[in-house]
């Protein structure tokens, strides 16, 4: 099946558009400006320049340290780009086309998206990626105001997965996440986004002076890591109101911080406090991700695991889908008979259990919509049931990367290097869904590709990870492998990895995106 050309006027037209949309475009983060290296594809070029890639990565990681704002600059890079926003709460019948590019979130922090291959037919096969995007966090309690101690204002907070270790001691912490508001004319409440990007917080130690009391062995996260957000003049400053006639008692304002609220509230051009019905904040390492090393050969940023794999896999299948150039707007995989996925969960790092992790049925049902659409009288189940046989899904979330100072805690010829590739992950105890025949299959992909893989398997000693990867194949009865970026002091409020990876992750994923129709007919 061929798609008609569009004329050479109307795509530079297009380029032009783009390049316009891009410099005007209020979300500059991972959105490549006029300095900024441009990826190989906008280039002309089917091949993958990975260190274009680096720059980009770091605003990303950078400007969206929320879970909430990491899958909105997702979701508006990919309308950006061509894709389509669809809604679960709606039928996708008429929506959906051959062609077709769309995406579709839940929760305002999980995200799928999907392209549609032209020759795509009901049965046929999905190549999948699969990442994991919420990250270690320190969340606000539900009520969060604290009486002053000793003159200082302090904020309740609680640790979301691993959060609060003793790596987060004496950083600076700014607040950000989603805020419900009421709209005061129409009575809607809407979702915003707040980011407040300058030291808001800090968890101080106790100085060495004071012998055993200052030890970090043994800190109880409930009474020593309670964060400093400003000083009282007395404690009677700190009453549960704003200072302003604007709040209301038995408010959700009421029961905050007087000054955060008056804080967010100002971030948000809200005057009357009482329209804030709720809110989801945390605290994130406001550092800047940045280059480092004497030839700048690593990133040192916080919440890389696993939005690094989020943002290779994204910008892998906006890569799959581009035209080669505007002289032809067709596509390397264009005329794919495939279903292309990325799928961006939440909650992994707590078990994935909800509604927006994993282990729901987000990926499953989305899969099952789609082909509702295009098995016409077909029976969908059936077709369903072909079409997961004839998937393949990658687990991308993170792995260690080798370190110098603990090299006794690794297993030999298992210890994944930065700067060298993805790290397939195995584990003989089904923590990871990787096997031969997946292996073999990726592999394969690598060498068309041009990639390295490495791999990475825990010491029989040491205790072994999860990932998304087991939950999602067994659901789906889908072929998978776990294999994702390496880094070091995961689980740190501060990680490493090198500068090139974000881009050689983009080049597996791409290459996976390509190659898989191919790859798969290789095997019996």
């Amino acid at each position: 099946m061929t798609r008609k050309s569009k004329p050479v006027a109307e795509r530079l037209e297009r380029s032009l558009n783009l390049s316009l949309e891009a410099l005007s475009s209020d979300i500059k983060v991972g959105s490549h400006s006029s300095d900024e290296a441009i990826p190989a594809q906008r280039k002309g070029s089917s091949s993958v320049d990975v260190k274009s890639y680096t720059s980009p990565f770091l605003s990303f990681i950078t400007e969206n340290p929320t879970v909430f704002h990491a899958v909105a600059h997702f979701a508006k890079k990919l309308e950006f780009y061509g894709f389509t926003r669809l809604s679960e709460r709606v039928s996708w019948t008429a929506q959906l086309q051959k062609g077709g590019k769309y995406f579709v979130e839940r929760n305002g922090s999980s995200l799928i998206a999907f392209t549609v291959g032209e020759d795509y037919k009901a049965g046929y096969g999905a190549s999948m990626i699969a990442c994991h995007v919420d990250a270690l966090a320190a969340r606000l309690k539900p009520v969060s105001s604290l009486s002053a101690k000793e003159g200082y204002t302090q904020l309740a907070v609680a640790p979301y997965a691993g959060g609060l270790n003793t790596t987060w001691f004496d950083r600076d912490l700014g607040i950000g996440g989603r805020v419900l508001v009421k709209d005061k004319t129409t009575g809607k409440i809407e979702t915003r986004l707040v980011k407040l990007g300058w030291p808001v917080a800090r968890i101080p130690t106790l100085a060495p002076h004071f012998g055993a009391a200052a030890s970090l062995s043994n800190i109880n996260k409930e009474t020593q890591m309670v964060p400093i957000i400003g000083l009282e003049n007395t404690e009677t400053d700190n009453v549960r109101k704003v200072g302003s006639e604007s709040v209301a008692p038995n408010t959700f304002a009421a029961t905050q911080p007087p000054r955060l609220v008056k804080v967010i509230a100002n971030e948000l051009g809200i005057e009357d406090y009482s329209l804030i019905v709720n809110w989801e904040l945390e605290l994130f390492d406001i550092q800047p991700a940045q280059l480092g090393g004497l030839d700048k050969e690593f990133i040192f940023a916080g919440r890389v695991d696993d939005k690094l794999c989020c943002f290779s896999a994204i910008e892998a299948l906006i890569a799959s889908n581009a035209a080669t150039s505007i002289f032809d707007d067709k596509s390397p995989s264009e005329n794919s008979g495939i279903l292309k996925v990325v799928g961006l969960f939440d909650d992994e790092e707590i078990g994935s259990l909800l509604r927006q992790g994993a282990h729901s049925n987000f990926l499953p049902s989305t899969i099952s919509r789609i082909c509702e659409v295009f098995s016409g009288d077909k029976n969908s189940a059936n077709t369903l049931s072909q079409t997961y046989a004839n998937s393949f899904l990658i687990s991308a979330d993170v792995s260690h990367a080798v370190n110098p100072n603990f090299m006794g805690a690794y297993l030999e010829n298992h210890s994944p290097r930065l700067n060298v590739g993805i790290a397939i992950q195995a584990d003989p105890n089904g923590h990871t869904t990787t096997d031969s025949i997946s292996t073999a299959l990726l592999q394969r992909v690598a060498d068309k590709c041009d990639s390295t893989l490495q791999v990475f398997q825990i010491r029989n000693d040491s205790r072994s990870g999860g990932t998304v990867g087991p939950m999602l194949s067994s659901a789906m009865g889908v072929r998978a492998i776990d294999a994702g970026l390496p880094q070091l002091s995961m689980h740190s409020i501060r990680a490493t990895i090198g500068s090139l990876d974000p881009g050689l992750g983009v080049k597996l994923f791409k290459g996976f995106f390509d190659h898989y129709e191919e790859v798969d007919a290789e095997f019996a």
